[in-house]
């Protein structure tokens, strides 16, 4: 009787069985929904409603918009932050950055609670100023996701580079455009994924900011599920699911030397 050779492969048994129940298996069911009807049978008729459908093609176009406003303005913030925070001669310690990460600590629904009573008391309030609120409260909550990556990807860039280009003659600007700027691209591309297809079905946090006065994506699909329109609801996340596949095969070649999407260190 041969003994038993434990191999390596067998470690990798609880991430398949994670994969098939969790992903896979889910993934399946919402297929399913999403291309039947109430009875069962093989239709079309989801697709029909949700193009016909002219407020939810609003609510799409609106979740793209958004996702699309807080990630560019996330980049533009976390961007000059983490080219300081990478730099040792400010940052000699990594406490200036947990600073940044504490707040992530808190459960998102009280921090952002917390941010709507914050700019009711000082005159914005969501019910009036609704797009205003919902922005501010996407990218407080968002901008954590865009700083990581970038801070990640500049701790590791060559800046004998930088300093031979400043040395060559190069203008700041084409310095920070030529050298620094490809340099981080993985970290841009990881960051802009973490914080883009999130944000269109983060409707909790827009739920709070506006006072439901504005809907998107994860609306739709909550509304159809509260009211057991399980084939409604899993086209919409149908939906979200191949911009998500989208997204993903356009940036699987933009990570380059071993970058970890969202890794720290």
């Amino acid at each position: 009787m041969k003994s038993f050779r434990f191999s390596r492969k067998l470690l990798s048994i609880p991430y398949l069985l994670f994969l098939i129940f969790f992903v896979l298996i889910p993934t399946l069911i919402i297929f399913y929904y999403a291309f039947t009807d109430s009875n069962g049978s093989f239709s079309f008729g989801n697709i029909v409603d949700f193009v016909q459908g002219k407020a939810k093609v609003v609510d799409l176009i609106r979740s793209f918009l958004l996702a699309f406003i807080n990630t560019v303005l996330c980049l533009i913030i976390a961007y000059p932050l983490a080219l300081i925070l990478s730099n040792k001669k400010y940052n000699k310690s990594y406490i200036i950055v947990l600073m940044f990460l504490m707040p992530m600590w808190i459960n998102f629904v009280l921090r952002t609670a917390a941010t709507r009573d914050l700019l009711r008391w000082i005159g914005l309030d969501g019910g009036i100023y609704t797009y205003t609120a919902s922005i501010i409260g996407l990218v407080y909550n968002y901008l954590p996701f865009m700083l990581l990556p970038l801070y990640s990807t500049m701790l590791k860039m060559d800046r004998s580079l930088i300093e031979a280009s400043a040395d060559l003659g190069a203008k700041p600007h084409q310095t920070f455009f030529k050298t620094i700027v490809p340099m981080t691209v993985p970290g841009i591309i990881s960051g802009v994924t973490m914080v883009f297809m999130p944000t269109m079905s983060s409707y909790v946090i827009i739920d709070i900011m506006s006072e439901r006065k504005i809907a998107i994506l994860g609306n739709l699909i909550e509304d159809s599920f509260n009211l057991s329109s399980w084939n409604g609801g899993s086209f919409v996340a149908l939906i979200m699911l191949i911009i998500i596949a989208i997204t993903s095969f356009l940036t699987r070649n933009i990570e380059k030397d071993g970058t970890v999407r969202g890794g720290l260190w």
